[in-house]
């Protein structure tokens, strides 16, 4: 047995730790939760209000676009069967927490990744968090955001966008750092700023890899999906929970081919954007 004298009371620094940001920064979270719950109820709304044949038309127009009529057709047909199951409210409710989680990680990810791209000291200093971000259970994190926001929408947001926001971190400094060092020397001797180096050089030829770690971000946001609605987040994972609850296998199968389709659709749509981007020649 280990010796108790070299017990470490992590648990009561962070137990202490979280009591005093919810003391202290009270305010500010309830603040903060006001501004992103706006925005959260104007896309649930807009996606709720839209006919469904028009979102129907307008994701197989994307998927004719990205990835050719065969995507188009399954698309069509997979969100139509979604609706004939009764469950088209759940899908927008859920489609909504996956494009509010992916938005918020693009913003936070980009920015972070260029900048891990030009120093090592930070991508050293980064790399350990992403790595807890990425391992951490997601139920160890969902306490203190349930402490400082409570339940509802934006609590759910918040932990989906920590346990997806790593791919699009790593693959955007990779993808700058891939960029073949003859063409940043030849952009160089042509004169080329550095801000013009980042926009018209390292992120048109990154694309490809920044757009896989989004692919990736959007596929993780959606494996929180059922972890999501035990926190007050509607959606199709609710009908997962709920079955599960009750004992209702259907209800739970219906809830989880549903989840299936939205990933396989906005899977095979954001690999359809990866690939009409230009590659990166080595």
């Amino acid at each position: 047995m280990f010796p108790q004298s070299f017990k470490l009371p992590l648990a009561d620094w962070v137990d202490k730790g979280v009591a005093w940001l919810v003391e202290v920064g009270g305010p500010f979270f309830d603040w903060l939760g006001r501004m992103l719950l706006k925005p959260l109820v104007g896309l649930e709304n807009f996606l709720l209000w839209l006919p469904w044949w028009a979102l129907l038309l307008a994701v197989a127009a994307v998927a004719w676009r990205t990835a050719g009529w065969k995507l188009a057709l399954g698309s069509a047909i997979g969100l139509a069967f979604i609706g004939t199951l009764g469950l088209w409210t759940h899908a927008m409710r859920t489609l909504t927490l996956v494009i509010a989680g992916t938005a918020l990680a693009v913003i936070v990810a980009i920015p972070t990744g260029i900048a891990m791209s030009r120093s090592d000291r930070l991508e050293r200093a980064i790399r350990p968090l992403l790595d807890l971000m990425q391992t951490l259970p997601s139920f160890v994190y969902l306490v203190p955001i349930l402490m400082l926001f409570g339940m509802g929408k934006v609590p759910a947001v918040l932990a989906t966008f920590i346990y997806a926001v790593p791919p699009a971190i790593r693959l955007t400094n990779l993808g700058i750092r891939q960029v073949p060092a003859d063409v940043i020397e030849a952009a160089k001797a042509f004169g080329t700023t550095s801000g013009q180096m980042l926009l018209k050089v390292q992120l048109p030829l990154a694309m490809p890899t920044i757009m896989a770690g989004i692919n990736q971000t959007v596929m993780m946001a959606l494996s929180m999906v059922v972890i999501a609605s035990m926190i007050g987040a509607a959606g199709l994972g609710t009908e997962v929970l709920n079955g599960i609850a009750r004992i209702e296998t259907g209800r739970s199968f219906a809830g989880g081919i549903s989840i299936v389709i939205l990933a396989i659709i906005i899977d095979r749509v954001t690999q359809g954007l990866s690939k009409s981007q230009p590659q990166t020649s080595g």
